[in-house]
């Protein structure tokens, strides 16, 4: 049987909804066959076809908010798979690269009018093309997404890294990933994590920009501490100082140092790359031999220093009270550095 494709569709309860782009399935949903859904894209209908199994409910050109559905439509669920309740079927599907970095708010990314492709991060068993707008990205390790205005988002991390790979600039890399850590998105091991993870280490630009972003990330953790031990009234101790055994035997650095409480601050700035390997290994090494020395040892991370600067500090006031009930450790050579 022929039907009119001049007969008005039942959506007429959908004409206010935002953003207007459904699915083939959502539209079948709504009772709509692909044939009168193909039909209403033909030239003098009233709809268009953003991308395969994608509509869009008007003839404009799409907004970024259309363009952000779409593509996670696209690289949604199967066509074929049932829709459950009212959720928008995106399945594992999350916005990652620029266009995740855009809804993160970050200053340095072009807005979403300007980004060509919106980056679409599926499991890497999807076969799924890249096309249109959507460019598809497979990952065997699929990230938690955060919700952002509706949206699946990956993480700052993950965003970021999907970004920097397709980069070859390294002004870029090391604007991008200076945003990142300065301005509060995640911490530095995070961002250093993600990009070995994706093997993006080896590349000379990114290699510079992540020695930049440790250096700075350390600095601003340093200054940071600083801040909690005037803000929060601890003593003062001496800052950034080598410590030795009379004999001229190196102990290693400590951050902080309470020489007539023997206690000793270190900022746990390695990132999770170096776990079990020889910087790890000799930060356990310098801790143990410290404390054989009845040396307390505190290891404060940059994030905690960041979010919880009250409670570190009242973990090392709760250290120096300690260590005034204690005979005092082996005598140390201090020297500033």
């Amino acid at each position: 049987m022929n039907h009119d494709t001049r007969t008005p569709l039942p959506l007429a309860h959908l004409a206010a909804a935002r953003p207007r782009v459904l699915s083939a399935a959502q539209l079948r949903a709504h009772g709509i066959s692909p044939a009168q859904a193909a039909a209403r894209t033909r030239p003098g209908g009233t709809w268009q076809t953003l991308l395969p199994g994608v509509y869009l409910l008007h003839r404009s050109a799409a907004t970024s908010e259309e363009r952000l559905h779409g593509a996670l439509l696209y690289a949604g669920r199967p066509a074929a798979e049932p829709q459950s309740g009212s959720a928008p079927p995106y399945g594992a599907a999350m916005v990652t690269g620029f266009a995740a970095l855009v809804l993160h708010r970050f200053a340095s990314v072009p807005p979403l009018s300007a980004l060509e492709h919106i980056d679409v991060l599926v499991p890497a068993a999807r076969r799924l093309r890249s096309t249109g707008c959507a460019r598809i990205v497979r990952t065997r390790e699929t990230p938690r997404p955060l919700e952002i205005t509706g949206l699946p988002v990956a993480p700052v991390a993950r965003a970021l890294a999907d970004a920097v790979a397709r980069l070859t600039d390294g002004d870029t890399v090391r604007r991008l990933l200076r945003e990142a850590v300065h301005g509060g998105h995640c911490e530095p091991a995070a961002v250093v994590a993600e990009l070995s993870r994706a093997r993006l280490l080896g590349r000379p630009p990114v290699a510079s920009a992540v020695d930049a972003l440790l250096a700075e990330g350390r600095a601003a953790a340093e200054e940071r501490l600083y801040e909690m031990v005037r803000e929060h009234g601890l003593p003062d101790p001496v800052w950034n100082v080598d410590l030795q055994i009379p004999d001229g035997s190196p102990l290693g650095v400590v951050d902080a140092y309470w020489p007539d409480h023997a206690v000793a601050v270190e900022l746990n700035t390695l990132s999770p790359r170096h776990d079990e390997g020889p910087g790890w290994a000799e930060q356990v090494r310098k801790r143990e031999r410290l404390e054989e020395l009845g040396i307390t040892v505190v290891h404060l991370t940059p994030r905690a220093l960041r979010e919880s600067p009250y409670q570190q500090a009242t973990v090392v006031r709760t250290a120096l009270m300690a260590a005034t009930g204690h005979d005092p450790g082996a005598y140390v050579v201090v020297l500033p550095r």
